[in-house]
C-alpha cells in the first residue's frame, strides 16, 4: 500500500479536545501533493496519528456554511 503524504498548509481551528489529548480540527490540507482542501478530523497530539475525517472543497464549504446558518 502506498504511503499517504499530507501537509497541513493552514490550521484554521481546533473544534474540541478529548481527555486523551486528541483534537478535532479544521485544517487546510494538501494530500499527496494535490491542491489543498478543507479537512475536519481527529488528530493525536503532534499530528503523529489521525482518525477518519471528511475532506471538502471551498465550494462545498460554502454550501455547508449556508446550511449551518439556516439551522
Amino acid at each position: 500500500m502506498a504511503e499517504l503524504k499530507f501537509e497541513i498548509t493552514e490550521h484554521i481551528a481546533t473544534l474540541s479536545e478529548s481527555s486523551k489529548g486528541w483534537t478535532k480540527e479544521l485544517n487546510l490540507i494538501s494530500w499527496n501533493g494535490r491542491e489543498p482542501k478543507y479537512d475536519i478530523r481527529d488528530w493525536a497530539p503532534n499530528h503523529e496519528k489521525m482518525g477518519k475525517g471528511v475532506t471538502i472543497t471551498k465550494e462545498e464549504l460554502g454550501k455547508l456554511k449556508e446550511v449551518l446558518k439556516s439551522l
